[in-house]
């Protein structure tokens, strides 16, 4: 009490009195700070250990509570809550909107106009080849002026918002042969092709009724369309289960592809160059042509002889063209070459006939035995000498050789998968024939299956009834795709060059993808795709590449309202979620191993 009186006399109340008020001050800041903004509370918190690389991770609970984090982020768990420390580096970004000569439908490794104009030689088609900056995208494209959610699937197949892809050229070039018309505010595909005079469906029939044996949807089931047009013709053929990987050049023909994709039928920008397709040997059941303006005979053959290379043996190419069909002296020597290079080649034509329009079809067989290339005369082609027995297409020169036929573990031939649907969950003709292989597969059909059903349709806050084009960054066996099956999506199966290679068996599988760096830019139109789904990549990509030129091209071909599904490990999560906050995705995350981002309709003021 004494003390206190002392306090009084001496006149030290107003320092106490000071000292409370400052107290008071600082609780209020601490405690304001941590409410707005716990990640930086937390930041001191130590990271979880990644959760390894493996593909099979621990057991999921599906239906979990969510909670709503900052910037963007939920988390969803089952156990105790995570909160995810921000990346400085990556909290300083900031975005600007491209400009010109970039617009709205840039892609980086095709429309590179320098090295186009540099080029030495367009002989080849050598300006339709990927020639990629040496500096990524470090700017957002913006969206066409009026752009809109697409219209959903099926309704895409057959009419499409003309803000969306705002290019009438097509219609003018192409009104007499009803590939596209332009109705009010839509594109409307009518179903009519070059060759299709009679509709496409009626074209697809007289296919197989000239050649029973096609069997769509049953013995065939993965075409390759060359030269697609607008793809109508793949569009048409998913009514009888085939799914047909369609693919056109970056042309004069204004965005053909890029009309495909936003139908919601699978198609990409390719070439038959200088350069191999980024398609694995004998992946294709059949390959088609109809009027698809590649000169088979030209440099001696080759284009024929990649064909050669992507077709299984035993698979079919069907040419629609005028050579088969008319006289005159030009369309005849064409025909005179495909006839010596198709025999030298091995390849039979198994049938040949004209519909009631008048239009000509041949279709070719390659052979199933290696007897024929025995007996030839002269061993021109010679069979190509592949010491590794690996595939190797991604910026590979095209052969003047052809590829041999595949052969299993006894040296047979490999045999044609099983019909569909039966070939998608079978063992695979390509899959190696050791024990390990094969248990390794089917645990990773059912890992997959068991994962898509209980946490990817139930778990995660995906609206999958508003998806069509789907990718898988990192396919692996594609069980991921097999398992979305029946659903009416359809999914680019992916397999990086840096992975161990599993392309053949996907197409086995009766699935379509091909190959990428996902260190350069993807061979597609923006806004392209509705949801992107990546498993265990990042870890690859982190060695040779920043995450944040990945994440860049992810907005790049994603459209709005679409996801962004990443499986990964805490650590590659924590770098991800400030680049996709940074871009205003919105984010969750599911079970601290699952991430969702959502890309809305959001751009960067332009300067």
């Amino acid at each position: 009490m004494a003390l206190v009186e002392d306090f009084f006399k001496e006149r030290k109340y107003p320092f106490i009195f000071t000292l409370f008020i400052l107290l008071i001050c600082v609780t209020l800041f601490l405690f304001t700070n941590s409410t707005s903004n716990p990640v930086a509370f937390y930041s001191v918190i130590q990271e979880q250990p990644p959760l390894g690389t493996s593909q099979a991770p621990p057991e999921y609970t599906a239906n979990p509570k969510e909670q709503k984090l900052p910037t963007n982020v939920t988390n969803v768990s089952t156990e105790k809550d995570q909160i995810l420390p921000q990346n400085e580096e990556s909290e300083k970004i900031e975005w600007k909107l491209c400009e010109d000569p970039v617009n709205v439908d840039f892609i980086p490794c095709l429309d590179n106009f320098m090295a186009i104009k540099a080029l030495k030689s367009r002989r080849h088609m050598e300006h339709r080849e990927r020639h990629c900056p040496e500096t990524s995208l470090h700017c957002l494209l913006p969206l066409p002026k009026g752009y809109k959610v697409p219209v959903p699937w099926p309704k895409s197949r057959d009419k499409i918002w003309y803000d969306n892809v705002p290019y009438p050229k097509l219609v003018e070039y192409k009104k007499d042969q009803h590939w596209v018309v332009k109705s009010g505010k839509y594109l409307v595909f009518p179903g009519g092709g070059t060759q299709f005079k009679d509709g496409v469906d009626h074209y697809i029939e007289f296919i197989e009724k000239t050649l029973p044996a096609i069997k769509w949807g049953k013995h065939t089931r993965v075409v390759l369309d060359v030269g697609c047009g607008v793809a109508s013709f793949g569009g048409y053929l998913l009514d009888k289960n085939v799914i047909t990987m369609s693919f056109a050049p970056k042309d004069e023909h204004e965005a053909q592809i890029q009309f495909a994709l936003e139908r919601g039928i699978p198609a990409t920008l390719s070439v038959i160059g200088t350069q191999k397709l980024t398609f694995p040997d004998n992946g294709f059941d059949m390959i088609h042509c109809a009027r698809c303006r590649v000169h088979w005979d030209a440099d001696g053959g080759k284009p024929l002889y990649e064909l050669n290379r992507v077709l299984r043996p035993g698979g079919f190419f069907a040419w629609s063209a005028t050579p088969v069909y008319r006289d005159d002296e030009r369309d005849q020597q064409v025909w005179n070459a495909m006839v010596a290079i198709t025999k030298a080649m091995c390849w039979k034509v198994v049938a040949k006939a004209s519909d009631s329009s008048g239009i000509g079809l041949v279709i070719y067989q390659k052979p199933t035995s290696s007897s024929c290339y025995k007996k030839r005369k002269e061993n021109n082609p010679p069979l190509c000498e592949n010491q590794d027995g690996k595939n190797s297409s991604w910026y590979a020169r095209l052969n003047s050789c052809l590829t041999p036929l595949p052969v299993d573990g006894m040296g047979n031939i490999q045999s044609w998968p099983k019909p569909w649907p039966q070939r998608l969950t079978s063992k695979p003709p390509s899959l190696p024939s050791d024990s390990d292989a094969k248990d390794k597969f089917f645990k990773d059909s059912k890992h997959w299956s068991e994962l898509v059903s209980n946490v990817y349709l139930d778990g995660l806050p995906i609206k999958w009834s508003s998806l069509r084009n789907v990718m898988d960054m990192n396919a692996g066996y594609a069980g991921f795709a097999a398992a979305l099956v029946d659903l009416p999506i359809w999914v680019m199966n992916v397999v990086p060059i840096d992975v161990p290679d599993t392309l053949s068996i996907i197409m086995d599988r009766g699935l379509i993808g091909m190959y990428h760096d996902w260190c350069e830019s993807f061979n597609t139109y923006p806004r392209t795709y509705d949801l992107l789904h990546s498993s265990f990549l990042f870890k690859y990509l982190e060695r040779r590449c920043d995450i944040v030129d990945v994440a860049v091209e992810i907005d790049r071909i994603l459209r709005p309202n679409g996801y962004l599904v990443v499986h990964d490990s805490t650590e590659i999560l924590n770098k991800l979620v400030p680049i996709l906050s940074s871009l205003n995705w919105s984010v969750t995350l599911h079970q601290d191993q699952f991430l969702v981002g959502r890309k809305g309709f959001w751009r960067p003021m332009s300067s």
